[in-house]
């Protein structure tokens, strides 16, 4: 790869990771045959990036441009030069023959964050911005569509918050069983869940240096997100404490909602749903990912279907309580018929959320460090997505936020969809990036942010143990979090 007026490294290896998936960057003169130049010139009017891309004996060529003056107006040159760099890399890369993306350009992992930038950094109106989505970067209406609707839903949160309000994260980095699809517990479960008491310990701690630094801060929680992991996982006795903590250690009196991820149902008890309900928890997940039992046993979910209706009646049961859903499409053995039926049997249940994700395939997880699994091809998963967007419209669902991430069978999305009213406002809030978010426990990712742009992140070990032992230093670091909000006034 050979760059030429610029240093847009990342632009380009964003484009190269979609485009080529095989391939990973490799700088300096050509290899063989294969070429791929990315150069960029700022004439008198327009700042101009061309591609060629040398592949297997044949060549294309790609251009993009913009016009100065959209600087001068106050634009964001190292955005449009990014910008035009991926554009003429994706433009020689259909032209050489790759096929086109359902998302065409796009990178990133917030669409319709990138909608937000045309809107309030290019100024183009909403509905412009969708049409500008398809016709200049080459996204599919129906992509086009969900990006809009998402960024609808995160406008009117947007228009609902106030300088001070932050949303909290707690962290329970356990399952009784490991998934197949899962990339994050690294050692034998029933060791691992021996930690338990000492983790909670530690947690316990970084909550009360957190608490006190948002206090100092002049900051308000609206927010809480207990996820994992599985955090039912826990024994009653310990959800009970730990919920116990967080008003104890928090002022609660601004806070909106409260979730607990109840994702796998053969950690739900009567007993600990009424902990969750006494303590104040309004929202939780049950997340099947499939109502086939031979996908559950494939995956390695040591529960059934049947368990899964059980977990969801008990929710019910214990009152006040909105609770989504998780499917995946693209797991192996699944195919758009069952996939279907899952979804029918779903939607049966009444959720009051349903998230559609795409399967990712994670560095660590066993699919790929043990092969072998039969996975659904791109098509088929656009099919079972297709299904899915077309019978939660029809069953009075909207989409409010969505995602993308890296090795996504077909590139494709993870989408938030919810009845009306019953947004998850957490889920909102970090995916478009609205409001701080601070995160405590392993595994943990605050992200500071601040008008203008300004962003901090501060991430915590991902292992428990590693968490453990470094907990005094991540209580100390909490001070971070009072000098960036005194700071960035």
């Amino acid at each position: 790869m050979e760059l030429i007026g610029h240093d847009h490294r990342y632009a380009a290896e964003q484009m190269l990771l979609m485009l080529f998936p095989g391939e990973r960057p490799v700088y300096g003169a050509a290899d063989g045959d294969d070429l791929l130049r990315l150069s960029l010139r700022r004439g008198a009017k327009y700042a101009t990036a061309s591609c060629l891309l040398l592949r297997d004996g044949r060549a294309a060529r790609g251009t993009a441009r913009f016009a100065l003056s959209a600087v001068e107006k106050g634009g964001d040159a190292v955005r449009l030069e990014q910008r035009i760099v991926k554009l003429a890399f994706y433009r020689a890369a259909l032209a050489w023959g790759v096929p086109k993306p359902v998302w065409g350009c796009l990178t990133g992992v917030r669409p319709a964050k990138f909608m937000a930038g045309l809107v309030y950094k290019d100024g183009l109106s909403p509905a412009a911005a969708e049409r500008s989505l398809v016709r200049d970067f080459g996204v599919e209406p129906d992509r086009a569509a969900l990006c809009a609707d998402s960024f609808v839903a995160a406008e009117a949160v947007r228009a609902a918050l106030a300088p001070e309000d932050v949303c909290l994260y707690i962290g329970i980095p356990y399952c009784p069983t490991r998934c197949a699809y899962c990339s994050f517990v690294s050692v034998d479960a029933p060791k691992l869940l021996q930690t338990i008491p000492d983790y909670l310990a530690a947690l316990e701690r970084e909550m009360a240096a957190a608490a006190e630094a948002l206090g100092q801060a002049g900051k308000r929680v609206i927010a809480v997100y207990v996820g994992g992991g599985t955090p039912t996982t826990l024994s009653a006795e310990q959800l009970d404490r730990l919920l116990c903590r967080l008003r104890e250690l928090f002022d609660l009196s601004a806070c909106r909602e409260i979730t607990v991820e109840a994702g796998r149902p053969d950690t739900v008890t009567e007993e600990k749903l009424r902990v969750l309900v006494r303590r104040g928890v309004d929202r939780v997940s049950v997340n099947p990912q499939t109502m086939s039992d031979e996908v559950l046993r494939t995956i390695g979910r040591r529960h059934t279907a049947a368990e899964i209706l059980k977990a969801v009646e008990m929710v019910k049961t214990a009152g006040g309580l909105a609770f989504n859903m998780d499917l995946i499409a693209g797991l192996p053995g699944d195919d758009p018929e069952s996939f279907a039926d899952t979804l029918s049997q779903v939607l049966a249940l009444e959720p009051d959320n349903v998230t559609v994700h795409t399967l990712a395939l994670k560095k660590g997880s066993r699919f790929l460090t043990e092969g072998g699994y039969a996975l659904p091809d791109g098509a088929a998963v656009g099919e079972m997505l297709s299904h899915a967007r077309a019978v939660l419209t029809r069953s009075g669902f909207r989409p409010y936020y969505m995602y993308r991430q890296k090795f996504m069978s077909g590139s494709f999305e993870n989408v938030g969809w919810t009845r009306p009213g019953r947004e998850n406002l957490y889920n909102v809030c970090i995916m478009e990036e609205l409001c701080p978010i601070l995160a405590m426990g392993a595994g943990g990712s605050t992200k500071l942010t601040a008008p203008g742009g300004v962003v901090r992140r501060l991430m915590a070990p991902k292992y428990p143990r590693e968490y453990m032992d470094r907990i005094d230093e991540l209580c100390r670091s909490k001070d971070e979090i009072v000098r960036f909000f005194r700071e960035n006034r």
